[in-house]
Order: C-alpha cells, then structure tokens, then sequence
C-alpha cells in the first residue's frame, strides 16, 4: 500500500481510471445534501442561483473525479483550492452570508493562513494518515473565505467601501501569486506524495509542483479580477448615483 492510498479520496487513479474515480462516501453525501437542502431553504429567490452554483462547486470539488485526482497531482490540487477559495466561497457568501460584520481584513488574514499551511509540506503531508486533519483544513480554508466573500460582496456599498474591496480582492490575489511563484520556481520537490501518482499522467512530480504554481498564479487571478472589477463597478454605480 502506498501513502496516496491513505488520504480520505482514495488512492491516486490512472489516466484511464479517471471517471470512474467518484467519491461516494455516503457520510459525504448525506452531508452535501442535507447542507444543500438547509443553504436552499434558508435562501431568497435571488439567492437560489448562487447557492445552487455552491452546492455544484463542492459537489465538483469533493464528490467528482477531481478529489481523487488531487491525490495524483499537487496541480489537482491547486485547482481544487481555487475551486473553494474563488467559486464555492463567493457563492456561499451571495446566498447566505456568513459573519459578515466580521472585518474582512481579519478574514483575509485567517484564509491567508489556511493556504499558506496548506502549503507546508509538514502539514500537507498529515493529510495522508488523518480524515481528521484533511477536513479540518478544508474547513480551515473555506469558512474564512466564506466570511471574507460575505463582507466584501456586502450590499449597500459606497464609492470609497469598493475601492477599499477591490483592495482586499487585490491583497488574496497577492497571496496567491506569491504561493504560485514558490511553487514554480522553487528548484526542488516539495511534495514527495506526488512522486508516484504523477507519473502516469507524464509528468515528474517537479513538472505538476510547476503547473500548480502556474494555475494558482495566472488562471487564479481571472475569478479574483472579475470579482475585484465587480466591486469597482459598483462603487462607479454608487457615485454616479450620489
């Protein structure tokens, strides 16, 4: 048995194994959709669109091939974060906003946090020998991105609160790109865990610590640039109609 064998996804499938590589623990299963069946009944009509994308978000992100994917490649990986952090979270936020009076500084710091020990090869490799450790820095990842979201998509926004937002967005984007730029350019392997579920993919595991590098760093800040434009957006809306 190998280590990947150990994490809560299962083992790190092959390239023609892939789709059929879902992950069907019913405790999962019984939790998204009763999560699911709460987030849509707590929800206005308006709020029934996120939250639907919410709960399609997680459903890719820990249901799908992607979680077992995430166990072959460090850049599954990368993208799974992103999944949470600029789809699922902002969703969640838009359909039922969590802590939002919270200071989003405060927020930001506490997910900043959550990615950066994710990215500890110490802490990153608990995750093969404990559930226990997996989920609690998943949780330790989404619900400070949650609360983030939930006070920077807050209503009521003034000219100078959109500036001081696209800030924010600007600063998780910055965090972002530099984990992405110690992936990429760092010279040796990180994540040793990779080493044999990479390559039946074609890729050395240096290659896939790269390419997790570079989607954290370019295709991350694309969700973080909308979000950060939307901002500026209404806060033109506002002052235009001050």
């Amino acid at each position: 048995m190998t280590d990947a064998a150990m994490t809560y996804c299962g083992p790190a499938p092959v390239p023609e194994q892939i789709w059929r590589a879902w992950n069907l623990d019913p405790v999962l299963l019984a939790a998204l959709a009763v999560a699911g069946g709460l987030l849509l009944w707590r929800t206005d009509r308006e709020g029934r669109t996120p939250a639907l994308i919410a709960i399609a978000a997680l459903v890719v992100a820990f249901v799908s091939p992607l979680c077992a994917l995430t166990v072959a490649l460090f850049s599954a990986r990368a993208a799974h974060h992103l999944l949470i952090i600029t789809v699922a979270a902002p969703a969640l936020a838009l359909a039922l906003p969590l802590a939002a009076r919270l200071p989003a500084s405060l927020s930001l710091v506490a997910l900043s946090a959550a990615m950066i020990a994710w990215h500890l090869p110490s802490v990153y490799a608990a995750i093969w020998w404990s559930d226990a450790v997996y989920w609690g820095l998943q949780a330790a990842m989404l619900l400070p991105a949650w609360a983030f979201w939930s006070a920077v998509l807050a209503p009521g926004i003034t000219a100078e609160d959109a500036v001081a937002r696209a800030l924010l967005i600007g600063g998780l984007a910055g965090i972002m790109g530099l984990l992405g730029a110690a992936l990429t350019f760092t010279p040796g392997i990180l994540y040793i865990q990779h080493v044999t579920g990479a390559a039946p993919w074609g890729l050395p595991a240096l290659a896939d610590q790269q390419l997790a590098g570079l989607i954290m760093w370019v295709p991350g800040f694309v969700p973080l640039a909308a979000l950060a434009g939307l901002m500026l957006r209404r806060g033109w809306m506002a002052g235009f109609r001050a």
